[in-house]
């Protein structure tokens, strides 16, 4: 016959806790299990690439492509009228009538003022009087000379008598080119009145006005007129940098610009280049021993008159052509004390610093003689992605478009593709 043994109170208080921890654990058990789980199928979702890794920065860069390019150098000069003249009183008189509009333009040998010409008419009469007068003597003395000469042969008269009839003729022939030559100035004189232009050109305002005594004891400047096309644009070079070029040529570095290559274009003050490009037309022999400078004269054709004389300018001039040379964006090339250096991007998408040489600019980029091979990648966009990544983070080549953003698709766009995805995301659904 069995016992049967029933715990006591003690006992079942003891057993108690313990069958309470293992419910606890047999609960837990599974939802760490779907917890884990879970956690396994998001983690790739959660870092946006594959093995959970950020995707790699975009950065726009050029394909290197040597060739000749154009060594381009800037210039500040001033543009000065191609020819200028003073127009000025050469005879003294009253001004009576301005004949001209100011800032016109006027032809050579117009009226432009007219000086009373009252004094100088009376001279011109009073000198062709004595012309006359002059002329009178000379027919009388002549024939005096012309009946003494036959009787002269019959010894009718003395030898004195004929010799002082020729002297007599002679004078007279004399008073009248004197006379004549009087006429002529009185003429001149006369004309000179009357104020013409002595170019074709623009002429600015007037320097005196009606009822002025001018040309009085000096050559009164009464306006000035400037031939405004063409102009002449005048620069200045820095010797050292003509004498590099030089020597660059000589040791085969660089190549002399062709024969239409010589032409200049002027750069506005706020930037804009003018239309219609400029020869250039000679350099001085001497530098200047206070500037070290060389003058460069160009010309410029200015048929609108858009262009005015003293107009300080910057000339751009193709003196030389570099072979198997690059040309970069500006921002592409890191310029300091140091040294030119450009950020390469690598076949594994690495970026590596590399110094190389500028000769110039063509056309707002930088010319690279050395330092850079055909086919690098030459990163001209991205730059504050790459100071934010730890050094030797590889990167990804977008080309590079200018006046855009990475990828070929201009900032603009992206940023109205960005706006118009957000208002369609904020758009309430119906």
């Amino acid at each position: 016959m069995s016992v049967l043994h029933f715990p006591s109170s003690s006992q079942r208080l003891a057993a108690a806790p313990r069958a309470v921890g293992l419910r606890r654990v047999a609960l837990v058990l599974p939802l760490v299990a779907a917890l884990a789980a879970c956690g396994k199928s998001d983690a790739p979702a959660a870092g946006g690439a594959p093995g959970g890794g950020m995707p790699m920065p975009e950065v726009g860069v050029v394909t290197v492509q040597p060739g000749d390019v154009g060594l381009q150098t800037e210039l500040p000069g001033r543009l000065e009228a191609g020819r200028v003249a003073q127009v000025r009183a050469r005879v003294a008189g009253i001004l009576q009538q301005r004949l001209f509009k100011e800032g016109s333009d006027v032809k050579a040998g117009q009226a432009l003022f007219r000086i009373d010409p009252a004094p100088y008419q009376a001279s011109l009469q009073s000198a062709q009087a004595s012309l006359a007068r002059a002329q009178a003597n000379l027919a009388n003395t002549t024939a005096v000379a012309e009946r003494y000469k036959p009787l002269i042969a019959e010894n009718a008269i003395s030898q004195q008598d004929y010799t002082s009839a020729v002297a007599a003729q002679k004078a007279a022939e004399a008073d009248v080119a004197a006379a004549k030559a009087a006429v002529q100035t009185a003429g001149i004189n006369l004309n000179y009145a009357a104020v013409t232009a002595p170019i074709s050109g623009r002429i600015g305002r007037a320097l005196v006005t009606e009822g002025a005594l001018v040309g009085q004891g000096e050559a009164t400047a009464l306006a000035v007129i400037q031939q405004v096309d063409p102009l002449y644009v005048n620069f200045t070079q820095s010797a050292s940098e003509a004498m590099k070029l030089k020597r660059a040529m000589e040791a085969g570095q660089l190549k002399g610009a062709g024969q239409g290559a010589a032409a200049v274009k002027v750069v506005l003050d706020d930037g804009t280049e003018y239309a219609r490009p400029g020869k250039l037309l000679f350099s001085d022999l001497t530098v200047d021993a206070t500037t070290g400078q060389v003058t460069l004269r160009a010309e410029v054709p200015n048929p609108g008159g858009a262009l005015l004389p003293g107009l300080y300018v910057r000339v751009r001039l193709e003196q030389a052509v570099a072979s198997n040379a690059i040309a970069l964006p500006q921002q592409a090339v890191t310029r300091s004390a140091q040294g030119d250096s450009v950020k390469v991007v690598g076949a594994d998408g690495k970026i590596e610093q590399r110094p190389v040489k500028v000769g110039g600019q063509q056309g707002g980029r930088w010319v690279i003689l050395d330092g850079l091979k055909a086919g690098e990648q030459v990163m001209v966009d991205g730059f504050q992605k790459v100071q934010m990544l730890p050094p030797g983070t590889p990167v990804k080549a977008v080309p590079w478009t200018p006046g855009g953003a990475p990828g070929g698709k201009p900032a603009d766009a992206k940023s109205a593709e960005a706006k118009a995805e957000g208002k369609a995301d904020a758009a309430p659904a119906k």
